[in-house]
């Protein structure tokens, strides 16, 4: 069994996962090896919510150039999941902000 704080990284700070907040519609980074499952049971774990629905989708990370030395690199692979909350649930994730 993983650690759930292993599971879930960090929330994604975004102006359409700020849009979704209104929904009970919550946005992690998590780790690229997680299945669905364990997201879900990482979040109800953690934040003690009921959780209904778990999306995830895997973005590839883009291509860089230093402008002045003109080498190229890659940001890092990141997985993503949308996770939908029950009615009810809300999670105060920026609530020391």
């Amino acid at each position: 069994m993983k650690d759930p704080r292993d599971v879930i990284i960090e929330p994604v700070v975004s102006e359409k996962s700020y849009g979704l907040l209104e929904e009970n519609v919550y946005t992690f980074k998590v780790a690229r090896s997680a299945s669905k499952p364990e997201i879900r049971d990482a979040v109800q774990a953690i934040f003690d919510v009921k959780v209904l629905k778990v999306n995830t989708l895997n973005r590839k990370g883009k291509s860089v150039r230093n402008r002045r030395t003109g080498i190229t690199s890659k940001r890092p692979d990141a997985k993503r999941a949308i996770v939908t909350l029950a009615e009810g649930d809300s999670i105060d994730l920026f609530e020391g902000a």
